[in-house]
């Protein structure tokens, strides 16, 4: 038989018989400390198993009921997958009754059973009085068609039937996720004389062993887990839905609080400012303004902040989810879907609640263009998440991916299996859309860039990388693809498009060749044919590195160039009117050159390894 496990809050005003009802149920007194014992009332909140048939182990929480101590009803209630709401038959329904169910639906809490308790107590039709209150108090809210029962809990009158429906209502719940990461937020720690910290806390997610490795965060120290206890039974793991107790090494019992979060990965990240989907309460004493304080309760934590609105400076009264955001004092560990309730420090009440957005939100403008962003984020499906993470950021680890959109890892890689996404090497994922127009972008920018400078071989990788706005690994990745798709080449580390040679453009820079070619051998300075052209820019320089690059020129002294067809005639008449060897004044009477030309002609014939120097003459090294 598969075990599975579940927790169930019980919920209701002071003294309507929460406590008693635990320990009829469960045969656990709930009320550990002192000072509960003595006023008879519950001030933290309490545990206490019970085990169904099919396998089903519940943890049962007592939560205190009395206006005091709110903070720690909503800390206990937190994580929960069915809620008991106790209400006695001899007073009905009462203030903290109708703030307790409240609370629960702030949490998202889907299932709840009624249990009118201290049944023997009244007469019928006092008892029918406080169903019909019950009724009027459920009927516009979701838990109108929960389920009634009736009991006594002293006598046991009730608690079978009791039993029977909770086994019932379970059936029908699914089992908390066990696959993802483990995440336990801690609602006590303290010190056991011979075995050192001791936390405890229901699991949120997960699953952890003994000796399991763990982070305690916000404040990153590592943890060892020694013992594990579920109701005060020794075990050797713990999963969701559990009420555990871990014996742990790595931090003392001063070094935690509640609210603190064990986590056995690094899908979970700290975060001050969350982006949240806000229910209000049905009243408020006075209006919630702009940047007002507030405290938030999530999970087990409990953090002052101030709440920053989009559209509105101010609200009182609203049925709508109002998107908005909370910027914390201090770092809290939540991921989306978590679902939180929202008071005012002073006075004190509760303002409303509802569920986390994004828990790594960012600051944004005020208008109607942040309010349907959110507004989008609120109804996006996982993948629909992944795709506008890597759209905002292009490209992300898998670790990132799960840390900004609170998916289980399991999911998330199902998601990046789905065909829509590339792997770029071990970089991350990026959309593939993303990836097919950054090509498009490398493309035009190679193209464009070839239009401007027809002379040089290509774009320069660095000089690319710093063109285009976007993620080097990304770019890197593309580059890569489009080469290997041949669309793109690369010389050295130029890069061009596949088709592209470098060229010489009709114009002014064809008429600068033309009139080199014209002038011969004794060509005019460099400079001279750039100012009759009037080219301007880089145009004389990439012109000129062009045509000695090509060897379509070569120089001429400093500031000189002759035309390639130019000097190959030359060469080739001196060579015809020539022996093996010649002197100065034979190629100055053969090519009718002046010393200004003769000397740099006769050092290009040495250059080109032509000729070479002996005794004053030159040397033909192959005629």
């Amino acid at each position: 038989m598969t075990e599975v496990y579940y927790t169930i809050g019980m919920a209701g005003h002071i003294d309507h018989g929460k406590t008693t009802l635990t320990r009829a149920l469960t045969g656990v007194d709930t009320d550990r400390l002192k000072e509960e014992k003595e006023r008879n009332i519950s001030i933290e909140p309490g545990y206490a198993p019970l085990i169904l048939d099919n396998g089903i182990h519940v943890s049962i929480v007592d939560v205190p009921g009395h206006e005091r101590f709110i903070r720690q009803m909503i800390a206990g209630v937190a994580g929960i997958d069915l809620v008991l709401l106790v209400i006695a038959s001899d007073e009905g329904v009462m203030p903290q009754t109708k703030e307790h169910l409240q609370i629960l639906n702030f949490l998202g809490i889907k299932k709840c059973m009624i249990v009118v308790s201290k049944i023997e107590r009244v007469e019928k039709e006092l008892l029918e009085l406080a169903v019909d209150e019950i009724n009027d108090l459920l009927a516009d809210t979701d838990y109108k068609d929960a389920p009634i029962l009736y009991v006594d809990s002293l006598s046991g009158n009730g608690i079978p039937d009791l039993k029977q429906a909770i086994q019932k209502e379970l059936n029908n719940l699914n089992q908390r996720d066990n696959n993802g990461s483990f995440r336990l937020p801690i609602d006590q720690a303290f010190t056991v004389q011979g075995h050192g910290t001791v936390v405890r806390g229901t699991v949120f997610e997960g699953i952890v062993t003994k000796d399991s490795q763990l982070t305690l965060l916000p404040s990153e120290k590592k943890i060892k887990i020694r013992q594990i206890q579920v109701h005060n039974q020794e075990t050797e793991q713990a999963q969701a839905g559990q009420r555990v107790a871990l014996n742990i090494t790595g931090a003392t019992k001063d070094e935690i609080k509640r609210g603190d979060v064990l986590v056995d990965s690094e899908n979970f990240q700290v975060t001050n400012t969350i982006d949240v989907s806000l229910q209000l309460a049905s009243s408020l004493s006075i209006p919630l303004k702009q940047r007002s304080p507030v405290k938030l309760h999530v999970g087990t934590t409990e953090a002052y902040g101030k709440i920053v609105f989009f559209d509105r400076n101010e609200v009182q009264e609203s049925t709508d989810e109002v998107p908005c955001q909370i910027r914390l004092d201090e770092e809290i560990v939540v991921r989306r879907g978590d679902r939180f309730i929202l008071r005012r420090p002073t006075p004190v009440e509760t303002l409303g609640g509802g569920w986390i957005i994004q828990p790594q939100a960012q600051k944004y403008r005020f208008g109607e263009e942040t309010i349907t962003m959110l507004k989008k984020q609120m109804e996006h499906s996982p993948s629909e998440i992944i795709d506008v993470l890597l759209h905002t950021h292009k490209l992300l680890p898998k670790l990132r991916l799960i840390q900004l959109s609170s998916i289980q890892e399991e999911e998330v890689e199902e998601i990046l299996s789905s065909g829509k996404y590339i792997k770029v090497n071990e970089k991350g994922y990026s959309l593939k859309r993303t990836v097919s127009e950054l090509n498009d972008v490398i493309l035009k920018k190679l193209t464009n860039y070839h239009e401007e400078f027809p002379l040089r071989k290509g774009i320069s990788k660095a000089e690319l990388l710093q063109e285009v706005k976007q993620d080097k690994n990304l770019i890197e990745y593309c580059i890569n693809e489009l080469e290997q798709n041949r669309a793109i080449k690369k010389d050295e580390q130029y890069l061009s498009v596949a088709t592209f040679c470098p060229n010489l453009p009709k114009g002014p820079m064809e008429n600068i060749v033309a009139s080199l070619l014209n002038d011969g051998i004794q060509p005019k300075k460099w400079a001279d044919y750039i100012k009759e052209s009037a080219i301007k820019n880089q145009a004389p320089n990439e012109l000129k590195a062009y045509l000695l690059k090509t060897t379509q020129a070569f120089l001429l002294g400093e500031d000189t160039l002759v035309h390639k067809n130019a000097f190959d005639k030359a060469v080739a008449r001196l060579q015809a009117q020539t022996s093996d060897r010649f002197s100065l004044s034979e190629a100055k009477e053969i090519l009718s050159l002046s010393r200004k030309y003769l000397i740099p002609f006769l050092e290009l014939l040495d250059e080109q390894q032509l000729t070479f120097r002996e005794e004053g003459n030159r040397v033909w090294i192959k005629k």
